[in-house]
Formats: structure tokens, sequence, C-alpha cells
């Protein structure tokens, strides 16, 4: 039994839970929208918990900011104009501006809270807020999206929490209609799509949602992450156009900048799905 050193989450789909041995709280406020907590903890640096769920921690950001980010840019041939909706903790936002041919990139999260706090509980990640090429807007990504100016975003990448509360509305057609209108030809959507092994109730209809806006490709990666429920999770691209598994291998081999994790052959392998995943999907 853990005592009161343990924060944990339970994940009652997966009928299982994930713990965190912390030393302290370091904050804890409800914003306008919801919960937020973070905890300093003893091997996973600090903690940030959005209404009772784990949301990063300083050891394995990394692994979901750079799938976010980078195979979806490496993918596009030439990303100009990047949309952050949620994303709030800035990583995707820093993930993304290491590429020389942004030139602008907005993040677009409902909670200034969010941000406020990651700014000062994991300032690591909040280093490119001030990169001239960055913008942070604190309103609705829906309605952002909805009055977006036709082909006017090359990449559009979804950096949402679970689909309840505010992020509920960043799962359905009707909002991937209003991306497929506003992405160029050969615009990509990248969305954070939850686990394999446990979400595909939501994972597949999403797909499906996807391809019913109007996207003609979609493939969904998958990459660990320990500090989240069964330590698997993925993230899903639309494109509109037809090809997803073509990229700039030798962009992505001689990248100026330096990745933790990604690199062309996670790249490549993060493709690649597993049996039950295929059937799941119909394919």
């Amino acid at each position: 039994m853990l005592d009161s050193n343990w924060f944990s989450e339970p994940h009652a789909p997966a009928g299982s839970a994930i713990s965190f041995r912390i030393k302290q709280k370091l904050h804890s406020e409800k914003s306008e929208f919801q919960q937020i907590d973070i905890y300093e903890t003893h091997d996973w640096g600090n903690l940030m918990v959005i209404d009772d769920c784990v949301m990063l921690t300083t050891r394995d950001n990394f692994l979901y900011h750079e799938m976010m980010s980078h195979p979806a840019l490496f993918v596009h041939a030439r990303a100009k104009r990047v949309i952050v909706i949620g994303g709030g903790d800035c990583g995707t936002l820093k993930e993304v501006l290491k590429h020389e041919e942004v030139e602008e990139a907005i993040q677009v999260e409902i909670d200034e809270r969010v941000t406020r706090l990651s700014e000062q509980y994991f300032p690591e990640l909040c280093t490119s807020n001030s990169d001239p090429r960055a913008k942070l807007l604190f309103i609705d990504g829906i309605k952002f999206m909805a009055e977006a100016e036709p082909e006017s975003i090359d990449v559009i990448i979804v950096d949402s929490t679970d689909p309840i509360g505010p992020a509920e509305g960043l799962f359905n057609e009707a909002f991937y209609q209003t991306c497929v209108r506003a992405l160029k030809p050969g615009g990509i959507l990248v969305q954070q799509s939850e686990s394999p092994l446990v979400h595909m109730y939501i994972l597949a209809p999403m797909r499906a949602s996807m391809k019913d806006a109007g996207f003609a490709a979609v493939r969904t990666l998958l990459f660990p992450q320990p500090a989240y429920p069964t330590g698997w999770w993925s993230c899903t691209m639309a494109r509109k156009g037809d090809d997803l598994l073509s990229f700039r291998e030798r962009d992505a081999s001689n990248k100026p900048f330096r990745t933790r994790y990604y690199n062309t052959d996670i790249h490549r392998a993060a493709m690649a799905l597993p049996e039950f995943v295929r059937e799941a999907f119909g394919e």
C-alpha cells in the first residue's frame, strides 16, 4: 500500500495505476478551466497534473514533444506556418521552432495558467517563448480554427489533454473539417491520440472522423511514454494529400539541432503497426 509520499493516478480502463514518489507539492490551484497541481518528485523531476491526470514530467516529456513535432515537419516539404492547439507547457512549440524553415509558430492555449506555471516549474520547455517567430494566444483553439483563413496553415499540431473538459471538442469531425479548410494543399494535422492498448475506443473513431472530414491520408505513430497509462502512446498524422510515408530523410539525418529520441530510424519504426492495431483500423 502506497502512503502519502506518492502521487498515484488510477486508470480504470487499463485496470492499473501509475505512481510517483514525491518530495513535496510545489503548487496547487483551480484555474478558470481546470485543477492544476505541480509536484517535485524523487526520480522524475517536476510533475504536472491536471484534473488528477498526469500531463508531463521533467524526465520523459521529450519523447512526446519530439514525436508530436518532428515527424510531421520532416514529412512536410517546407512548413512555414505552424499552429499548436493546446500545448500550454510549450515543449512542442520549442521543438517546432528548432526547424529553421518555420517562419511563424502560433500556440493557441485556452488556459494561460498552464503556460505561466510551466515557465516557473518547467523553464527548460519555455526557452523559445521569446523567439520572434513565436506567438502565444490564450484563446479557444476550436474557435481559432473555425475562424482561420482558408489554406493559410502548413501544419496544425493538436497537443491536447484527453478528450474531456476543454479538449472534448478537438476530437470530432466538425473540428477536423475546420483543419482541412485551413490547411494548404499538402498540409498536415497532428493529433495526440492516446494509448493504442487501452484507448482504441477513442483512437479508431478519431481516425475515421479525420477521413470523413476530408483527409486523404492518415497514419498513427507509436512511441513509448512511461508517465502515461500503459507506458505506450501515439500521435496521428492526417494529410491534405495522399502521402505520409515518405519524408525528408537526408534533412532528418543531418538536422542541425539535437534530439534525444527522434531520428530517421525512429521515424520509420514509428510507422509500423502491431497486428492488433492494424486489425482495429481495418488495415
